[in-house]
């Protein structure tokens, strides 16, 4: 089946100022078919230095209205963005993304403890995100595109310890099921290179 036939006939304008007045018209955009519900993977993986006697708090990453749901981004053009039919995120991308990186700095059991906002841990650093790119890109192919903006800041004294953008391509192709598949190899890849870059960082 091609990409084509798997997007929402809504779409979304990535220009800010074309995009906002077409935001009243997406509400009623709705379908009463069932979404096939899909969720990411942690990465297992982590080769970096262990820095046992540090602690990372994760917030929650940051990112601009169209990936801040639970709709999967399909890009159809550089201008142009629609949501994958049928198919949609088990809670909105950022809290999605936020869970899967603890979870991945838990994996390489190389950290004194990792945590989010209201859990009372003793922080050293903190890790700050912004998703720049989470999407489906068929403007050019078929490829499965992610890509995060990623800052680690002391926790003492809010100095910026070390900042880097992360960017994973893959193909994807086929089905809901392949193209959500793409986009958690990519996803996968990006994190464990977010985990290890922070265990040599600290």
């Amino acid at each position: 089946m091609a990409v084509s036939d798997l997007l929402q006939r809504c779409s979304w304008l990535s220009s800010t100022a074309i995009a906002l007045p077409l935001l009243v018209g997406l509400a009623g955009c709705g379908t009463a078919a069932k979404n096939d519900t899909f969720d990411l993977s942690g990465s297992v993986t982590g080769t970096g230095p262990a820095a046992r006697g540090r602690q990372i708090l994760v917030q929650q990453p940051t990112a601009l209205k169209a990936l801040d749901s639970e709709q999967i981004v399909v890009r159809v053009a550089p201008s142009q963005i629609q949501y994958l039919s049928r198919a949609q995120w088990g809670d909105k991308l950022p809290r999605l993304v936020q869970s899967k990186l603890v979870e991945t700095y838990e994996n390489s059991g190389k950290l004194g403890g990792v945590g989010v906002p209201g859990q009372g841990l003793a922080i050293d650093y903190q890790l700050v995100t912004d998703i720049r790119s989470f999407e489906i890109d068929t403007s050019g192919g078929s490829r499965a595109v992610v890509e995060i903006s990623a800052k680690i800041v002391n926790d003492r004294n809010g100095s910026v310890r070390a900042q880097k953008v992360f960017r994973q391509v893959v193909p994807a192709g086929g089905s809901n099921e392949a193209l959500v598949k793409g986009l958690d190899r990519a996803f996968s890849s990006v994190s464990a290179e977010i985990v290890n870059w922070t265990l040599q960082t600290i």
